[in-house]
């Protein structure tokens, strides 16, 4: 029978992990990212590489955790799980980042961004890079028992970098959206309904993404004696089943044939429109 032991006297775990549930999770993340990879491949949308490696993060954490219920005094397979789980979440956001500027390339209607587009990908990876580095830190930190507290508080630091962000570029998506609502670029008709069922992809899984990270935020708030860190249920329905939930949504509503909208010589940016617009009504 499995025990609960001790690294070096310090407990990494607060429970003996469980290996069914650790392994369908190991499985079905498996399953989602290989479908990724098809349609990444058969699309050549290779942009969302990066996404890949966060769904192969999952897997690699919870196979850790897989192995690790007769581990529980090996360092190894705890510092895997912990880091590649926690972690994980910040690729799939970068992949929503560059999503978005590439639907908005792809119907031409870069005028109506808040953020010019050839920099909003750039910002939004650059901080999801940024909260990625931090908490990957943290969690490598707080494997020691004299330094457990600072590794919780800089994963804590990266985690509301990661909420951050992903406020401002909700933000942005909506405003964007709105715009092309009020505006309707001849573009956006062209490609029809495609662009919008991408956009309510993006906001999907943004809400997953988000909602798994206020509880990261939470767990570490309530440190290792709280309910969320001593109790394994919770991992999986408020991380591991979300998680699962992005990569399901990604592999359904794959943001493929996204290539930018060229426009004729006749065509005239949307912002011009508006201005001429703006004029005539004056002279009237």
């Amino acid at each position: 029978m499995a025990e609960l032991k001790s690294y070096n006297g310090y407990y990494l775990w607060q429970y003996i992990p469980n290996t069914a549930a650790a392994a369908l999770f190991t499985a079905l993340f498996a399953l989602g990212t290989a479908v990724v990879v098809w349609r990444m491949i058969r699309s050549r949308a290779w942009f969302c590489t990066v996404f890949i490696i966060g769904a192969i993060l999952e897997i690699g954490g919870y196979a850790a955790r897989a192995v690790s219920k007769n581990k529980t005094d090996e360092l190894i397979p705890y510092v895997i799980q912990s880091t590649f789980i926690l972690v994980a979440p910040a690729l799939f956001a970068a992949s929503v980042y560059m999503s978005l500027g590439r639907i908005i390339r792809s119907i031409g209607a870069e005028s109506l961004s808040i953020i010019p587009v050839k920099w909003l990908t750039k910002i939004f990876v650059c901080g999801d890079v940024i909260s990625f580095m931090v908490q990957a830190s943290g969690a490598g930190i707080q494997v020691k028992a004299d330094s457990a507290q600072t590794g919780e508080n800089i994963i804590l630091a990266g985690l509301f970098i990661q909420i951050i962000i992903f406020g401002f570029f909700a933000v942005t998506a909506a405003i964007f959206h709105v715009r092309v609502h009020r505006h309707r670029p001849r573009a956006s008709l062209e490609h029809g309904t495609k662009w919008e069922k991408l956009m309510t992809m993006l906001y999907i899984v943004s809400v997953l993404i988000m909602v798994r990270s206020i509880f990261r935020v939470v767990e570490y708030i309530m440190g290792r004696d709280g309910y969320p860190l001593s109790h394994e249920w919770t991992l999986y329905v408020f991380d591991a089943v979300l998680m699962f939930g992005v990569v399901v949504l990604f592999a359904w509503r794959f943001p493929s044939d996204l290539n930018p909208f060229k426009l004729d010589q006749e065509n005239i940016e949307i912002s011009g429109q508006v201005r001429q617009r703006g004029v005539i009504a004056q002279h009237k």
